[in-house]
């Protein structure tokens, strides 16, 4: 074999990821919200970009700088068609809200209270007690080492030592805190946190106490019958015991809210139904509405009095600022397009329901939009829908399926669906166990193992078959 050098001519193809390919794909992928934040930081860095007010046209400055541009396009070339973006005096940004004339003046009612924490209930608390500055400092403590479910994460002995205080004086301190709102608060134990509530509530039930520090375990798995022999009574009383035990709560701390735990959600799309038919309207309405900036046309059309570094800087600005808008507007088209497709796909589901939620993947609807799959993925990501059934997530709309009769695919969330049908109607003295489930589900043409209906059935929250048998 001969080896030798070779200078050979051919041509290739290749995708090369540009700067303006990858801000498009990030706009894509971004929420209403984050794309708010986005375009807000690319204003601060790009001077070419501004905000559009209401009512501006593109027929007064943005018409003269196309004019002045279109004496020269012959000798200048850019990387877009500016003067068609000029003449285009269509909306490429993002509409506004209309404001009103005068805003209306702030008042009370236009502002939101914070729910107090855990931690501030309590220390409200503690401060409106008559106690001596040493319980309170203790208590102060005390409070302080309260998990978010108003659990005490450290022993009275810890306490004394790190204080430096008698044992005596942390339990009364201890014994303080757990009479506070909410009851239970302060114990150490799940037992010590039910028996506080049976305490603060005045439930005079022997039994009830003698099952929460004995036999607490073997009620929570449902073994009422061999509680029943043990303790010597009937079933049923030990069912009419556990009623009252469901009612005490056992995180009594995880009603108060903690810091950053109140999110949001806004649809990015929203369909509403309109007489027979369905109108999709891609929520844009707190995406600023963008434009660029005619001031610095002069920078462009007067050759002489810049130098080739101002305009360069000037030109490259444009460009971005152009690919941005062009972005957000292919973002907008592009939800638009697989929003239609979903509600085309998905009908049936949004005239009845979850039970009616069919299987779906991406490259079904990539091949019915005409995009790449990655496309669909980006553009239904961190996106929410807003329809009659509720506002659900994107992706909720792409479930998994299990083979039916008819070679037709059940989606998860309808077997779901059904499942919770079938035990909210079983007969509560003779529950079904999963078997029988999965032998209702074959009959009705689903195919499932047993396993597969505990799986969702834990995913529902549904006790298994003893825990929900009622004597």
């Amino acid at each position: 074999m001969r080896l030798g050098y070779g200078l050979n001519v051919e041509q290739t193809q290749k995708l090369i990821m540009t700067p303006e390919l990858r801000q498009a794909i990030t706009v894509l992928q971004l929420s209403s919200l984050e794309l708010s934040l986005y375009i807000e930081q690319q204003l601060q860095e790009n001077p070419l970009l501004e905000l559009r007010e209401e009512g501006a046209d593109g027929d007064g400055e943005e018409g003269e700088f196309e004019r002045e541009f279109e004496e020269e396009r012959g000798e200048r070339e850019y990387d877009l068609d500016w003067e068609e973006y000029f003449q285009d005096s269509s909306d490429l940004g993002f509409p506004r809200p209309e404001r009103d004339p005068e805003p209306p003046a702030h008042n009370y009612e236009s502002f939101l209270s914070q729910a107090p924490t855990l931690v501030e209930h309590l220390m409200f608390q503690l401060y409106l007690t008559r106690c001596s500055p040493q319980v309170r400092a203790i208590g102060e403590y005390l409070i302080g080492n309260l998990d978010e479910h108003g659990y005490l994460q450290t022993s009275v002995e810890e306490v004394a030592r790190q204080l430096a205080v008698p044992t005596h004086a942390v339990e009364e301190a201890l014994k303080l805190i757990q009479t506070f709102d909410p009851p239970g608060v302060g114990a150490r134990t799940l037992q010590e946190c039910l028996l506080i509530q049976v305490s603060q509530l005045d439930i005079k039930e022997p039994l009830l106490e003698r099952i929460i520090r004995h036999h607490l375990l073997d009620l929570a798995r449902g073994k009422l019958n061999r509680l029943a022999q043990q303790l010597n009574v009937p079933v049923q009383e030990i069912q009419r015991v556990a009623d009252i035990l469901k009612t005490l709560d056992p995180k009594p701390g995880r009603n108060f809210s903690t810091p950053n735990d109140v999110r949001y959600v806004v649809p990015d799309i929203v369909v509403e139904k309109v007489g027979n038919e369905y109108v999709i309207l891609v929520n844009d309405v707190s995406v600023p509405r963008l434009t660029i900036n005619p001031a610095y046309r002069s920078v462009l059309s007067q050759q002489e009095k810049y130098d080739s570094h101002t305009r360069r800087f000037v030109e490259s600005k444009l460009n971005a600022a152009a690919w941005l808008i062009r972005s957000i507007e292919q973002r907008r088209l592009t939800l638009y397009k697989v929003a239609s497709c979903l509600v085309q796909l998905q009908r049936d589901f949004l005239d009845h329901g979850v039970k009616y939620l069919k299987p779906l993947n991406l490259k079904q609807v990539a091949e019915m939009v005409g995009l790449h799959e990655s496309t669909v993925s980006r553009a239904t990501s961190n996106k929410y829908i807003q329809t009659p059934q509720g506002v659900f997530e994107m992706k909720y709309f792409f479930p998994t399926g299990i083979n039916s009769d008819g070679g037709n695919m059940t989606s998860a969330e309808s077997i779901k669906k059904m499942l919770q049908e079938i035990v909210a109607a079983e007969d509560p003295k003779d529950p079904l166990n999963d078997q029988k489930i999965a032998e209702i589900l074959c009959k009705q043409g689903i195919h499932i193992s047993r396993r597969t209906v505990a799986k969702y059935r834990g995913e529902l929250g549904i006790p298994p078959v003893q825990q929900r048998r009622r004597y």
